[in-house]
């Protein structure tokens, strides 16, 4: 692109950068959670929109959204607990998390999934280190990122800071090739 990339962390329910505090007004979206429990995409798409809208406004052209992490840990403390995933059900996290991306699209706004290959059945905060879900992670946490791949709607793709010693034995996913170029790259498509 001929423009400089600008970034934010703006989810929605907590996740959100730009708040009063920072000094913007005091617009409360609803978290993934409320969302996906609402099971309304209209109303998705409709968030989704007011948050892609903040952003284009003031100059901003990618979110680090939506979490298309599956909830299968309701219990995990930073996707779960802080109601950052649409659903424990990945067909639902998939149909918000689509709703949620054309809506940023079609407000000008690049979108990321999180957090590849899958942080909702963690057990652990990966801000505070690099967190392993060998035991705990399945493969449905990556049918929200082969189908929306697959419908080619995705810009950006964020990487987990998490261990699962079944995909690398060797490497957390951030750093494994295992994880990124062979799994993200090669067996969902993601290019």
């Amino acid at each position: 692109p001929d423009t400089l990339l600008i970034g934010v962390d703006q989810e929605g329910g907590l996740i959100r950068r730009l708040k009063p505090t920072t000094g913007f007004p005091d617009e409360a979206s609803p978290s993934h959670q409320t969302l996906g429990d609402g099971d309304d995409l209209a109303n998705t798409y409709s968030a989704a929109k007011e948050i892609a809208t903040l952003l284009d406004e003031h100059g901003i052209n990618i979110n680090f959204a939506p979490v298309v992490d599956v909830n299968t840990n309701p219990d995990n403390p930073v996707i779960g607990a802080l109601q950052r995933s649409f659903s424990a059900d990945p067909d639902k996290v998939t149909a918000h998390s689509r709703a949620y991306i054309a809506a940023h699209h079609d407000g000008g706004v690049l979108t990321t999934l999180k957090h590849f290959p899958g942080h909702g059945s963690s057990t652990e905060d990966s801000h505070l280190g690099v967190t392993d879900v060998t035991t705990t992670w399945q493969a449905l946490e990556l049918e929200p990122y082969r189908e929306l791949v697959g419908e080619g709607v995705v810009d950006l793709v964020m990487t987990a800071h998490v261990f699962n010693a079944n995909l690398d034995p060797n490497h957390p996913a951030t750093l494994s090739p295992a994880v990124v170029t062979d799994l993200l790259r090669r067996d969902i498509g993601f290019d």
